[in-house]
């Protein structure tokens, strides 16, 4: 079995001291997210509307993943709760 190192992106260190927007921002910016843009595009009139921020959702369940947020409902609720911290990033 061969095993791959890969690089980190950020020391524990840094990401302890980071505040949680901060830590949001740089992994989201470190992250190529324009293949996953472009590979979501809404094009069917099955599903949410179309006039849903794809870019901001992608961008949550990256937050979700950072978090640990177990499930959908959960993310929705604590976006709803804080004010969504995320929103303020930054989407292309």
């Amino acid at each position: 079995m061969t095993i791959i190192r890969q690089q980190s992106l950020f020391s524990i260190q840094e990401l302890y001291d980071m505040e949680p927007t901060q830590k949001y921002e740089a992994i989201i910016s470190a992250i190529n997210l324009d293949k996953i843009y472009h590979k979501v595009p809404k094009k069917s009139r099955l599903g949410a509307p179309e006039g849903l921020n794809d870019a901001a959702m992608i961008i949550s369940f990256v937050v979700r993943y950072v978090e640990r947020i177990p499930t959908i409902k959960d993310l929705m609720k604590r976006l709803r709760d804080e004010g969504s911290g995320v929103a303020s990033l930054s989407t292309p």
